[in-house]
Formats: structure tokens, sequence, C-alpha cells
């Protein structure tokens, strides 16, 4: 028996400590993206999208956010915006303090670690997420923060 990656014992430990999100319209959209793998909520409000699944910083417990779809064709990049807001969102915290992740990519199902990419990394792959969502551009204008970008691959 070989070695078991440790993103894939991550995540099989967590599947059964999935708590929704308190946001119905967010638990909603999650729910209808995995039941139908993304056929329902793929698609956006003019964006395309994934479920980033993460461990609660916290509870340790299972949280899936459906973000953004950013991608070079061999990682995926998430925004940690909240649309300006002068906070990062708690799936960044999760990701900080747990850096495995999962991400759904409509049937697609990737085994991840994360990491927070350099000024220069977000200099580079900026120009992605904006042209994957043109507001992102916005909502760093909005805010007072550096807003993180986020490098989901594969080890």
């Amino acid at each position: 028996m070989g070695a078991v990656d440790p993103v894939d014992r991550r995540y099989a430990r967590t599947m059964s400590e999935y708590e929704p999100s308190p946001w119905e319209p967010v638990a909603d959209h999650v729910e209808r993206y995995l039941a139908t793998n993304g056929e329902d909520g793929f698609l956006w409000e003019g964006g395309e999208v994934i479920i980033l699944t993460t461990t609660g910083a916290r509870s340790g417990k299972e949280r899936r956010t459906p973000l953004i779809r950013v991608t070079d064709g061999e990682r995926y990049f998430v925004v940690a915006s909240m649309g300006g807001a002068p906070n990062n969102p708690n799936w960044y915290h999760n990701m900080i303090a747990n850096p495995s992740v999962t991400v759904q990519d409509r049937s697609e199902v990737h085994h991840l670690v994360a990491r927070q990419a350099t000024a220069e990394e977000k200099a580079q792959y900026w120009p992605l997420a904006v042209a994957a969502w043109p507001d992102y551009d916005a909502y760093e204008a909005a805010t007072t923060r550096d807003i993180p970008l986020m490098i989901c691959e594969r080890v």
C-alpha cells in the first residue's frame, strides 16, 4: 500500500464535518452546484464559478464557498476581495490556517494546496482575475487593504 497524500487524507476526514454557510443564498448556491456538477450555478452574474472547500480555522469544519473561477490551466487563483470590504473573508483565514483545499470546477474535483501570492506574483496574475471578473479592480480601489490573491496548486 502506497503513501497517502495528505491533501486527500484531509479531504476524507472533513467530508462528514461539512457545515453549510449561515447565509442562505450561499448555502443554496453550493447545494445546487454540487447536486448538478455545476450545471446549475457555474454561471453567475456573467462570471464562471468554482466551489472552494476549506477547513475552518477555528471550527475545524468543512466550509464551501462559491467563488469566481480564475485559472491559468494549471492553477486556480482565488481573490479575497469580499466586494472591497475592509476585512478579508473568512475563507481566506481558513486557507492561511489550513492550506489544503479542494476546488470543484463543474464535475472536476482538484485537491490543492493554497498559498498567498507574493507582490510580484499578484502583479503577474491579477490581470487573469480581472479578465474573469472586471469588478476586482473596483473592489481593490474601494478598500484600504491589499486584497490577497491566493494561488491553489498541486504539490
